[in-house]
């Protein structure tokens, strides 16, 4: 959260697998540089997240997290937007012993 409050894009990058799948529009999951390039443009209207944590399951290298979340943000015409949900993601335990998301799915229970 901490990286996305802030813009920093490769920072907040660096918390998703490399085949990460992200579906931050309904229907829409984006992987690969699609992916990137969807949040690289969100990230540049100066988004601000809370994130407050539901559920937390975790078996071995992998966990599933249910989050109720809120972003403050603007639209293409610069007006303010208030966007929320309740997330459903699936994170990988690294190597590195970093938890990173395999599924970013913000509107999950949508």
């Amino acid at each position: 959260m901490e990286a996305f409050n802030a813009g920093d894009f490769d920072s907040l990058d660096r918390f998703y697998t490399k085949e990460a799948v992200a579906v931050w529009e309904p229907g829409n999951p984006l992987s690969g540089d699609a992916r990137r390039d969807y949040q690289r443009a969100f990230m540049a209207r100066g988004p601000k997240m809370t994130a407050v944590p539901r559920q937390t399951f975790v078996t071995g290298d992998t966990a599933l997290l249910i989050v109720d979340w809120v972003i403050e943000t603007v639209d293409d015409s610069g007006t303010p937007e208030r966007m929320e949900g309740v997330g459903v993601d699936v994170l990988r335990l690294g190597d590195d012993k970093v938890w990173r998301y395999a599924v970013d799915d913000p509107y999950g229970q949508g």
